[in-house]
């Protein structure tokens, strides 16, 4: 298969990432490679992403906060994450012991992108501007341009980024530190 490469590379989990695979692969998805990952599509659409990290592997669902999960598998993957949803695993037995949990979250998974529900994603739309950063965007009017002509996602990142700082004069540094790739419209992991 075309994403056999990707498979014999896995350098932490690569038993438990291709009995993984195998139990996606037993659903009607389209494996792709996306982001550097396999991604597992139906009808067109991202419902769950297979991924390795240093302590665990693991299946990410695109849309996880509307998936049915009676047994509380699924986790947030960051502390701002509002739709994605992650399920670690780091042996063989651990996918074993919970086959019938994950294909329950899986079906799940695909339901709810066959039904088209969406994530409200209310919480983005009134994301809390530093100062420091309403301050840049008075002073520098193509700033001010260029911020608001990025993405949502990438400005939530950003405003995120920039937030978590404790200090104003670090705030302020962040925001320096990212000038030259918000006026060239790129968010800030776009190479």
């Amino acid at each position: 298969m075309r994403l056999d490469p990707w498979f014999r590379k896995a350098e932490r989990f690569p038993d438990e990432l291709t009995r993984l695979r195998e139990i996606l692969l037993s659903f009607p998805l389209k494996e792709e490679l996306k982001w550097r990952q396999p991604c597992y599509t139906y009808d067109g659409g991202n419902v769950v992403v297979l991924h390795e990290m240093k302590d665990y592997c693991g299946l990410g669902f695109m849309r996880g906060a509307l998936v049915d999960d009676p047994h509380g598998v699924l986790v947030a993957p960051g502390k701002n994450s509002q739709a994605a949803r992650q399920m670690r695993f780091r042996s063989i037995a651990e996918i074993d012991d919970q086959e019938e949990v994950v294909r329950a979250i899986i079906e799940s998974a695909i339901a709810v992108h066959k039904s088209g529900q969406k994530v409200d994603f209310k919480a983005k739309r009134e994301m809390v501007y530093p100062d420091e950063l309403k301050d840049k965007m008075a002073e520098d009017g193509a700033f001010k341009a260029a911020f608001e002509a990025l993405t949502p996602g990438r400005q939530r990142g950003y405003i995120l980024h920039i937030s978590d700082a404790k200090q104003s004069k670090t705030r302020m540094a962040r925001i320096e530190k990212h000038y030259v790739r918000i006026m060239d419209g790129l968010g800030m992991n776009d190479r």
